[in-house]
């Protein structure tokens, strides 16, 4: 790469450096964050309107327990019709007296009030309520999972944000220091003090770290636009999370204690209990259809035929029994499938008891795992530190080389970051492990 180049290049990458700087922060921490995300996550919105929904649908099951009415009228206009009674008397009368004339019908008028009330219906409408409020309780707990699902995804987010932020500053940094390398070398190379070989070589690294630079910010401002959406900002504000966050210290109980909280807390598991419930139910209504329907009926009669007839209060009530014949052949295989969803359910709750356990391991484990991978990287920081400092003066003194030099600084600059990012991943493993127990809703931290 030629210097002039070089140069700009290098001046266009600070340039953007130091404009997103020089923007407004808006430093948001994590329960806010939490707080935003929940009030505008799309997913809630979604939840809220199926909430609606099922208790629509449970009045809707609750509401066939009210009697059943209907009212029909009518009003009918007639031509004059040549009406022809045909009796064996037709055309005399007793005694040769001429017949009566029909009435003259042009019109007429009814009306018809029947209402009914089920007394007993094989215990489906029993059933169908029972049912409904199951799965209407599951739809609940479907929520609340998502919400707690939404929870994590916003505290991944915003450590990832941290991270990003963490790598930008420690690249630009670096950066800084080896842009002042190749200045104090090309001047030592200048006067003849260093061989074009090293300079080369330092010249290189102050690439790498640009790119490495250049990397970290495309993944900060992606970071950034991610949380943004996620808790309902412009895609252009720029976020700075809290530091602070990283330097909690979590108390973790028992693998056992995770297992069994997972088993009494989670929602999921919860839910789809009631789905179980409410396919036993379904089996009962099934059932149920072999058995007869028994109403209490009831109606009112009124009509006016002019010159002819005019009912009023002519009202009934009594006790209607309906069977359905065909049920005696037909009920078996809604009893069939009703029970084969039964037994999927009962199977699914193995299969997801099994998966929860081994969520709960793997996500105890990792904890375990961040704890250790900490620790072996605070002593790393150490170690690069000290293997820095004297790989250092034994370049100043001449009895090392300047790949040394450039290894060992790489090295400390890897430490560094590789801390920071254990600790921060160590936060989201812990929430990672009280989702997989049910317990991110109460989260134990000391």
């Amino acid at each position: 790469m030629k210097p002039r180049i070089k140069i700009i290049l290098t001046v266009l990458s600070m340039s953007f450096f130091v404009l997103v700087n020089a923007q407004d922060k808006r430093v948001v921490a994590l329960n806010e964050a939490i707080d935003l995300s929940i009030k505008n996550s799309k997913q809630l919105k979604i939840d809220r309107a199926r909430i609606e929904q099922v208790s629509a649908q449970v009045k809707q099951a609750i509401q066939k327990r009210l009697p059943d009415a209907s009212v029909t009228a009518s009003y009918i206009y007639l031509n004059n019709p040549i009406v022809n009674l045909k009796t064996k008397n037709n055309g005399t009368g007793s005694g040769g007296a001429t017949p009566a004339p029909a009435p003259k019908v042009n019109q007429a008028a009814y009306g018809i009030l029947n209402a009914s009330l089920p007394i007993f219906a094989g215990g489906r409408i029993r059933y169908g309520i029972e049912s409904s409020k199951y799965l209407a309780q599951a739809v609940e707990l479907d929520a609340e999972n998502n919400k707690e699902e939404i929870v994590e995804n916003t505290i991944e987010a915003y450590i990832n944000l941290y991270k990003a932020e963490t790598a930008v500053k420690l690249y630009n940094e670096n950066l800084l220091q080896a842009e002042q390398r190749v200045k104090e070398f090309a001047n030592l190379e200048k006067n003849g003090l260093l061989a074009r070989n090293d300079l080369l070589k330092v010249q290189l690294q102050a690439s790498n770290v640009e790119l490495a630079l250049l990397d970290a910010r495309n993944n900060w401002e992606l970071a950034n636009v991610n949380m943004d959406l996620m808790i309902g900002l412009p895609e252009n504000t720029i976020l700075s999370a809290d530091s602070s966050i990283i330097n909690q210290n979590f108390s973790v109980n028992a693998l056992d204690d995770y297992v069994q909280a997972a088993i009494k807390n989670r929602k999921d598991i919860e839910a789809l209990s009631l789905r179980k419930q409410a396919a036993d139910v379904g089996v009962k209504a099934a059932k149920g259809e072999l058995l007869p329907n028994i109403a209490v009926t009831g109606g009112y009669i009124a009509a006016d035929v002019p010159g002819v007839l005019s009912i009023a209060n002519a009202a009934n009530i009594g006790l209607g029994v309906k069977y359905d014949i065909g049920s005696l052949w037909k009920t078996r295989a809604k009893v069939d499938e009703a029970e084969g969803r039964s037994k999927e359910l009962l199977a699914t709750q193995e299969l997801m008891n099994d998966q929860i356990r081994l969520q709960v391991n793997k996500a105890y484990l990792n904890w375990l795992s961040s704890q250790k991978k900490i620790d072996v990287y605070s002593k790393a920081i150490e170690q690069a530190d000290e293997n820095y400092r004297i790989v250092k003066n034994k370049y100043t003194n001449g009895l090392a080389t300047v790949t040394d030099l450039l290894d060992a600084d790489f090295a400390q600059i890897q430490a560094h970051l590789n801390y920071s990012l254990a600790k921060a991943d160590a936060v989201i493993i812990y929430n990672q492990l009280l989702q997989a127990s049910g317990l991110l809703s109460q989260p134990q931290t000391k």
